[in-house]
């Protein structure tokens, strides 16, 4: 399948700021998966800095942006050929060994519900395979569906107990219970074409990886209850949500900062 994506982020402030810096985490893997036509990131008015491939085996790109600074407008514009490949993240190089993914932080971090739900879930299974399908079909069950339900600051523990959240929190739930269950995971920040019944997605996605012995990394998307295929753009992962996010940076200055967020995606063939 071939996707473009068409993906712009501003951020607007009601009073101009010092100079502002970002660091952006907006290419895609390069595994298997996956195959990039075209792509571009860019900034407007913006200086390109260095990048640089991190231990995961993310591109990183830095920015800056000359005071004053009113508005920062990020665009994404790009190509990519996508294949089906059961979530199995093969071909991707990276340096970090998995098990610095069982570290828990502040939104992955355990408390005696999740813990529960863990337990009940893998009660019973022989394979670690098994375990981390049945660890993503009960946070599916767990947390429904709900846009708007929680916030970017909202916890794994937090989105269990409401019992609704985004996939954010599906992710980061996820990674808690599979850490729960000695089962390394990290969370997985991209791209979604289309839900399984053909429903566009538009908004950026997010989803979780879970380490499996003898397999390697697999991903899961408990927000749609399947494993990432040919629909899905990866473009990095990190702990949680705050670390794997596309862009980060700071601006100098008390404004307030507002942000505006437009995703497109569409398939160009099949």
């Amino acid at each position: 399948m071939i996707l473009t994506v068409n993906h712009v982020t501003t951020y607007d402030y009601d009073a101009p700021m010092g100079a502002a810096v970002q660091s952006l985490r907006m290419f895609p893997s390069r595994f298997e998966g996956q195959r990039v036509i075209e792509w571009d990131v860019s900034v407007e008015g913006g200086l390109r800095g260095g990048s640089f491939r991190d231990g995961a085996g993310d591109r990183i790109e830095g920015w800056s942006i000359r005071p004053p600074v009113d508005e920062v407008a990020i665009t994404v514009t790009g190509q990519v050929e996508t294949f089906d490949t059961s979530g199995v993240l093969r071909g991707h190089r990276e340096l970090v060994h998995p098990m610095a993914y069982l570290r828990e932080t502040v939104a992955t971090w355990i408390d005696d519900s999740l813990a529960a739900l863990a337990e009940e879930a893998v009660a019973g299974a022989t394979e670690n395979l098994d375990r981390a399908h049945r660890l993503s079909a009960a946070i599916s069950e767990a947390i429904a569906y709900k846009p708007g339900a929680t916030h970017s600051h909202t916890t794994a523990a937090e989105a269990l107990a409401q019992g609704e959240g985004v996939c954010q929190d599906h992710a980061h739930a996820l990674v808690a219970v599979a850490r729960c269950a000695d089962l390394p995971a990290r969370y997985v920040s991209g791209y979604l074409f289309a839900a399984d019944d053909g429903t566009p997605h538009e908004a950026a996605h997010a989803w979780a990886e879970i380490w499996i012995a003898g397999i390697g990394w697999i991903g899961f998307d408990p927000a749609n209850k399947c494993c990432p295929d040919e629909r899905y753009i990866r473009l990095g992962s990190g702990l949680d949500a705050r670390e794997a996010a596309p862009i980060r940076g700071i601006t100098q200055g008390s404004g307030e900062e507002r942000l505006h967020v437009t995703v497109a995606l569409d398939q160009v063939q099949q």
